[in-house]
């Protein structure tokens, strides 16, 4: 397999929406024209309800997962996994089956982060449960254990490339959040 043809999949696959099929399927309804219209695990839990947001995320998960498997399998540098999982991120948010209208990508980032090192997990839930009473916001909660990755990754012996490549992946879910968390900032501003 070539790099390139790695990376194609990679944006293929996530292009692959879960929520667009799981509220189609479940729901009978059209995911991009109800609640917020983002076709994301979110909006699929708003929309039809708990089931419809666990199996979104679960299907958006496993884009990430398939993606650094799918590496793995090839034997492909772990700098390159970490590159497939932001093309599969890509398409997540900008997915070419829904005329470039996604997602907002966590769900394919913690399935691929988890993939990648196992123990990312761990981190991700031991820095939401310390993050959150300080916080007191899910999101910001979620998007600040994303942040404990990169720096849990140099300790755990990870390649420098690879953490570089984290951090950047990081700061682009941050990026793709910018308006969610200004509009929570701006809330609480107003208190």
């Amino acid at each position: 397999m070539t790099i390139f043809s790695y990376f194609l999949i990679s944006y293929l696959l996530g292009s692959l929406m879960a929520g667009y099929f799981v509220v189609k399927i479940l729901g009978k309804k059209d995911i991009r024209v109800e609640g917020s219209g983002n076709v994301g695990a979110r909006n699929a839990g708003r929309v039809h309800g708990k089931v419809s947001f666990i199996f979104t995320f679960l299907g958006d998960a496993l884009k990430g997962v398939l993606v650094v498997f799918i590496g793995e399998y090839f034997n492909l540098a772990p700098e390159l996994l970490l590159v497939g999982l932001g093309f599969a991120i890509l398409g997540h948010v900008k997915p070419i089956t829904l005329k470039f209208k996604g997602g907002m990508g966590i769900s394919t980032f913690i399935g691929g982060m988890i993939a990648f090192e196992p123990m990312s997990a761990l981190i991700l839930i031991i820095g939401f449960i310390l993050l959150y009473p300080f916080l007191k916001s899910f999101t910001f909660a979620g998007l600040g254990s994303f942040i404990l990755l990169p720096i849990c990754f140099y300790f755990l012996g990870i390649q420098l490339m690879a953490i570089f490549i984290a951090c950047f992946l990081v700061l682009a879910i941050i990026y793709i959040h910018r308006e969610d968390i200004f509009e929570r900032l701006d809330k609480r501003a107003k208190k």
